[in-house]
């Protein structure tokens, strides 16, 4: 299960985070998730929960804004949604890319924090 080993750096990077900017408690930490990123979504979340006892974050939740997989379509020459999560064909015209342009983050980028 690598989404505990994800939740653990997660916790940490926050931590470290919190304390740069002075702060002792953080209620959110907020997460973009991509869909083709490899990550369990449900399982990241119960792995936060085990992550985050003990640490500087230890009351704070996981907020996780999930994003979908979009292509760059090379017949429609537009980013795209794709067919699936699996599938980078464009969701318009059926035409397959290796461009995906989104949904692989995996990102920290931004702490709710009490002052």
């Amino acid at each position: 299960m690598h989404e505990l080993s994800i939740a653990l750096n997660i916790v940490e990077l926050a931590g470290e985070e919190a304390a740069r900017g002075g702060y002792t408690r953080v209620q959110a930490v907020h997460l973009r998730l991509g869909r083709a990123a490899g990550v369990v979504k449900e399982a990241l979340a119960s792995a936060y929960e085990l992550a985050r006892e003990g640490s500087a974050v230890a009351e704070s939740e996981l907020k996780i804004e999930e994003v979908a997989v979009q292509i760059f379509c090379p017949r429609c020459k537009v980013e795209r949604p794709a067919v699936s999560d699996v599938e980078p064909q464009c969701a318009d015209c059926g035409t397959s890319s290796t461009q995906v342009v989104a949904g692989r983050e995996l990102e920290v980028y931004a702490l709710e924090v009490l002052e």
